[in-house]
């Protein structure tokens, strides 16, 4: 995955949306303990900045080290540089002690990783009873709504941007519905979700197609030849949006969290 965005993890931070408090409220609420925070796949720390506002310690790990660099530094949290085949001793080393993780959070990276070894990686780092029971939280956004016109241009960009995704891309389009997540629902909730959210971003023109070439999509396409954005898409799009390219909108982003927790009865079957 961070192949895709070495060319864009200025970008990336740039246009992406910003998550609501309501989401790490609702994520906090239900872990028993607020120590230790584990935000994987990090990128440029969106989710880590909110974490640290409500646990004591936050790490967040990455594949890209230019995805790292526009992290923001804060007092409470620490950036690692983690390659992809970083066994179980290097995640207690770099990471984490077995057992001290108080909640494991993906956001919008959970569909890249192995799960099978991310499940046993997030099980060793994560407290068990009788000592609480560790929580993992991971959420994706799906595509962005502004308006009935806009929308039209942009699903017809989307469906046709479908051959450069790459495969795991369907289980956001499935809003992580489908996915197996071996954890049992956590205290309060009687399923492991997707439990739904939303995010907003002001936006013009230019800021909403920015967004869109920050997709891996874009540059996989790019790469190959192929300009998602030509001259007569850029020209659908400004006429669905109206008035000026610079008039601002409101752009909604759906979110879906899949949240769980550990117990001595679940496992990765």
């Amino acid at each position: 995955m961070a192949n895709l965005f070495l060319n864009q993890a200025k970008q990336y931070a740039a246009t992406r949306p910003v998550y609501p408090l309501e989401l790490f409220d609702f994520i906090a609420s239900k872990t028993p303990r607020h120590d230790l925070a584990w935000d994987v796949g990090t990128g440029s720390g969106q989710a880590a900045v909110s974490l640290a506002t409500l646990y004591k310690e936050v790490v967040g790990t990455d594949t890209s080290a230019q995805q790292l660099a526009y992290a923001p530094r804060l007092p409470n949290t620490r950036y690692v540089h983690t390659p992809p085949d970083l066994p179980l001793e290097g995640i207690h080393e770099a990471v984490a002690r077995p057992g001290t993780v108080d909640v494991v959070t993906v956001a919008q990276a959970f569909h890249w990783l192995d799960l099978p070894r991310f499940y046993a990686q997030a099980r060793s780092v994560l407290r068990s009873p009788p000592h609480g029971h560790g929580v993992l939280a991971a959420w994706c956004y799906t595509e962005p709504r502004v308006g009935a016109a806009v929308d039209e241009v942009f699903w017809r960009l989307y469906h046709g941007s479908q051959p450069h995704w790459a495969p795991n891309r369907k289980l956001v389009d499935d809003e992580y519905r489908s996915v197996h997540f071996p954890f049992d629902p956590v205290e309060g909730e009687t399923h492991t979700g997707p439990f739904e959210f939303a995010t907003e971003r002001r936006m013009d023109l230019h800021d909403y197609l920015s967004y869109i070439t920050s997709w891996s999509a874009y540059q996989t396409a790019k790469d190959k030849g192929v300009e998602m954005l030509d001259e007569a898409t850029v020209k659908e799009f400004a006429e669905a949006w109206g008035g000026q390219r610079e008039e601002i909108k409101t752009v909604r982003y759906p979110i879906f969290l899949r949240i769980g927790k550990v117990t001595p009865q679940s496992d990765d079957a």
